[in-house]
């Protein structure tokens, strides 16, 4: 293998650039604003965690872990995601604290993943964990907090698929006892949204065509309460009634909240993590092929920490969201203030810097740049100052709304 070159890159980062990382910032916290008045906390946890716990704990397949050993020899992981290490925490620093436990964060996570395009081996997620709730009420108010976070984000034109892993599994269960190869088959088919290869492989199986008809016509079950009164009637199975009683009322509660219009119900949902244990969602926004945001519950992934507990929780895709906003992102207004000075006047140049950045105000971002300047320096000025014709003023490649001067104990100054 040839030496990387100095400029290049490992596959799957990226490097963020000024504008960006504003934009970014800008997401991050409006969202965690929004969480925060939820009554949800902030944490962080490290980037690096045991394999043999949080590693093994988080579900994501061994391809997908980027694994490291430390000094001693142990092999360590980078997070791939948030979920099992907070369940560590809640475990462990925060076991004596009671439930309910709301939790929110903003962190990169890590994923080894083929040279696809549009994958990226680290991005970044903003979300939160509602731990010791096993009601739909605990559910519905993480979809509800969702949409609210979605909204903070700049994200106006979205939509959140809710589903129930205990439905399919009690329906595929009831259908096709004793074949768990064909169950699994099944499911992956409609993780991947590959409705084709789902009839396919349905029709390739000893199935009653009554039964095969009944299994197919999932796919078409999406929508609102009618989903609820139509999936009752399709299996028997105490699982899957109960899995459907679960997401009739979420239903009612989402109505309580008022986001019924951003919600339906699709009962081939079943999450891209094998901890779910019960409701998953995810949220689509209508200009961009993938989901912006994801969760679900996950009721045995505690137990594996030694704190056995109901929880649920989303995580939105927060660099989906900065390539689905762009230039679209609502930002403050930006006064941006060149000061040029010479010895003579660097007291009171500097002085005046520090006066206009103290006294910046919300609605306004004051950036003020200071640069000592020789005699040509002064004159690339000037001559900016001309160019812009009583408009902001280019020098050295950057724009400028204000310029002041103090030269020779001299105070000057122009403005757009």
């Amino acid at each position: 293998m040839s030496k990387p070159k100095v400029f290049e890159k490992p596959i799957g980062v990226k490097d963020y650039l000024p504008h960006a990382v504003v934009k970014l910032r800008q997401i991050e916290n409006q969202v965690l604003a929004c969480m925060s008045s939820w009554g949800y906390e902030q944490i962080m946890t490290p980037t690096m965690e045991y394999y043999d716990t949080v590693g093994v704990a988080s579900s994501t397949s061994d391809q997908k872990l980027f694994k490291l050993l430390n000094n001693r020899g142990t092999t360590l992981v980078l997070r791939s995601d948030m979920t099992a290490p907070i369940a560590r925490v809640v475990a462990s620093v925060l076991k004596d604290v009671q439930f309910p436990i709301r939790l929110s964060y903003h962190s990169n996570v890590f994923r080894a993943i083929e040279e696809e395009a549009g994958r990226e081996a680290e991005f970044f997620q903003t979300g939160v964990e509602l731990v010791g709730d096993a009601s739909a009420e605990a559910d519905a108010e993480v979809v509800a907090l969702a949409i609210a976070s979605l909204k903070a984000a700049g994200v106006s034109r979205f939509k959140i698929a809710i589903g129930h892993v205990g439905f399919l599994n009690g329906l595929f269960e009831e259908a096709l006892q004793g074949a768990p190869e064909a169950q699994e088959e099944l499911k992956a088919y409609l993780l991947g949204r590959d409705y084709v290869g789902y009839r396919e492989c349905l029709r390739g199986l000893t199935l009653s065509e009554q039964m095969r008809l009944e299994l197919e016509g999932i796919i078409r079950l999406r929508g609102g309460q009618e989903v609820c009164d139509q999936a009752m009637a399709l299996s028997l199975d105490v699982t899957a009634q109960a899995s459907i009683k679960h997401l009739c009322e979420m239903w009612d509660v989402l109505d309580a909240y008022g986001v019924r219009e951003h919600v339906l119900i699709d009962l081939t949902m079943i999450g891209d993590f094998k901890y779910y244990t019960g409701m998953t969602f995810e949220g689509y926004a209508a200009d961009l092929g993938f989901p912006v945001a994801s969760g679900g519950r996950y009721d045995n992934l505690l137990q594996q920490f030694g704190r056995p507990a109901p929880a649920t929780g989303f995580a939105i895709k927060t660099t989906r969201i900065l390539e689905l906003i762009g230039d679209a992102a609502g930002e403050t207004a930006e006064q941006k203030i060149l000061i040029g000075y010479d010895v003579e006047g660097r007291q009171d140049a500097l002085a005046k810097a520090r006066e206009l950045r103290e006294s910046t105000e919300e609605s306004t971002a004051v950036v003020v740049v200071t640069e000592r300047m020789d005699a040509a320096a002064q004159q690339a000025t000037q001559d900016a100052v001309n160019a812009a014709d009583g408009g902001p003023l280019q020098y050295k490649g950057v724009t400028f709304t204000k310029l002041l001067t103090y030269f020779g104990g001299a105070q000057g100054g122009t403005a757009k």
